[in-house]
């Protein structure tokens, strides 16, 4: 199994202690989440990360697709791949935070507009990394001749993330990416940034059939990645789990089964992660800094 980080700097000191720990301890990735005006700009963290480690890969985790555009997102992670030697991960996705539209005087669009768009700047980041010159006249994004002179990146291929649980990028994902982050979000909540939790097994099995059907007759089929809500080592998985599983209106027995879920004893979550795997091929989870010592538990 695989553990990537996801965080952001508070401070210098504690920023670089946590990317050396976290490479030292054995993470895959060193991930910072990108809400333009609520948290740090990933490609500065993460050049700052790349200057105290060597090994651990770094990247957004995601951006929205709906407020970058692609010669910056392909400026930004072909920089961090020579900064880092060749160490950079491509994350995106649609965006769902009304007030990061607003912030550039637009709207959000409609769910299908941000579909369009993610799909549209995924090909277009991907196709100027590869070094093309790219034109695109469309509702949802306009290029004309954009062209990634340098820097160029140090991989012959960027890894590319896409973080989400709409159908039509799960499908595309998984004929187009290296890792579908499965997101287990649902519609966007009044407050403009919490979601409905889609973790019902039938819920998460409908996801990755999405990916399987995208992927199609892919020999190489991305890798499964669950975005980890909650994580508590307990001797109690059902007492620690209750109050989750009552706020989301969901049986107890079910929320432990949801891979956005790890709760229990160490020798619980793994066993738990070996049914995931079974059950959806997921090998690989983002958890938050907040339960850093936890995971590391799980990975000894």
């Amino acid at each position: 199994m695989t553990f990537s980080v996801q965080a952001t700097p508070k401070d210098a000191a504690s920023w670089l202690e946590l990317a050396v720990r976290c490479e030292q301890a054995g993470f895959d990735t060193l991930q910072v989440p990108d809400h333009p005006g609520s948290c740090a700009a990933p490609s500065v963290a993460l050049a700052a990360a790349a200057a105290v480690t060597s090994r651990i890969r770094l990247g957004a985790y995601v951006s929205n697709a709906g407020v970058r555009e692609p010669i910056h997102l392909a400026v930004d992670v072909a920089t961090l791949d020579v900064i880092s030697g060749g160490r950079a991960r491509l994350g995106l996705g649609a965006g769902h935070t009304p007030a990061e539209w607003q912030a550039i005087g637009k709207e959000r669009p409609t769910v299908a507009g941000r579909v369009d768009r993610c799909i549209a700047v995924a090909e277009a980041v991907q196709a100027l990394l590869a070094g093309d010159t790219v034109t695109r006249d469309e509702p949802h994004l306009t290029m004309i001749e954009a062209k990634l002179e340098t820097p160029r990146p140090v991989q012959e291929r960027i890894p590319l993330t896409i973080g989400t649980a709409n159908s039509r990028i799960l499908r595309w994902a998984g004929a187009h990416a290296d890792v579908v982050g499965l997101s287990g979000l649902g519609r966007t909540l009044a407050d403009g940034h919490r979601h409905e939790a889609r973790w019902r097994t039938t819920q998460v099995d409908q996801q990755v059939e999405h990916v399987v059907t995208g992927a199609g007759g892919r020999t190489d089929p991305p890798q499964l990645e669950a975005l980890v809500q909650i994580v508590e080592i307990t001797d109690d998985a059902e007492a620690a789990a209750a109050p989750h599983a009552e706020e989301l209106g969901m049986p107890v027995a079910e929320l432990l089964e949801a891979p956005f879920v790890l709760i229990g004893t160490v020798a619980e979550i793994r066993a738990a992660m070996v049914r995931n795997e079974k059950r959806w091929g997921i090998t690989r989870y983002a958890i938050r800094a907040a339960v850093l010592d936890a995971v590391e538990q799980l990975m000894v």
